[in-house]
């Protein structure tokens, strides 16, 4: 028995110029969408610009469409790259150091201080949700490079050739840059767990 894919259907009536059917596709991606581009790019307006911007060049490239996944996934690396490219046009902004919130090392390579254990999360949901926007808060404060790798990896659970072909860079820049970012933010996030 062969199972029908829903996107077939959208696809089909969007490439015949079906404007109900591109209507469809706008209200059943534009919120997902809006929260990837707003994470990216930490504004409204600039989001709101990379998910319209993402829309067009989808619709511009229906024909292009191989269904290689579903329409969704297709669109989320169309509007992440489309937040990306507004954010290297962006002036940056001043940021701290990742070197400094990196853990310090003798040269026998032992921590010069003790790394605490931390302790599980709250199961109260006022307290999960506070740590979730303090979690959130703490990758804001990443560098951008770094932030940016820890949003596409483990926010958007992008792997990890998906984003160096996204950032343009290789894979072991991807690694390198997602390893310094959850050491950094270890470090930021030591005063909430700590027992």
């Amino acid at each position: 028995m062969t199972t029908v894919n829903p996107d077939d259907d959208l696809l089909t009536r969007m490439r015949a110029g079906n404007e109900e059917a591109f209507a469809e596709f706008v209200r059943s991606h534009s919120n997902r969408m809006f929260a990837v581009a707003k994470r990216i790019l930490r504004d409204d307006e600039g989001a709101a610009d990379a998910v319209q911007e993402g829309f067009l060049l989808a619709f511009r490239s229906l024909d292009r469409f191989g269904g290689q996944s579903s329409l969704g996934t297709w669109l989320h690396r169309i509007v992440v790259n489309a937040s990306l490219t507004k954010l290297r046009t962006r002036t940056r902004r001043p940021e701290i150091l990742i070197d400094d919130l990196l853990p310090k090392f003798d040269q026998t390579g032992h921590h010069v201080e003790p790394v605490n254990r931390w302790s599980g999360p709250s199961d109260e949901p006022l307290q999960r949700e506070e740590l979730r926007v303090q979690i959130r808060e703490s990758i804001d404060r990443l560098p951008e490079d770094f932030r940016v790798v820890v949003l596409l990896r483990d926010i958007e659970g992008l792997d990890t050739d998906q984003t160096a072909e996204l950032l343009q860079v290789s894979t072991s820049v991807v690694k390198t840059r997602l390893h310094r970012a959850r050491q950094a933010l270890r470090t930021l996030l030591e005063p909430l767990f700590i027992k």
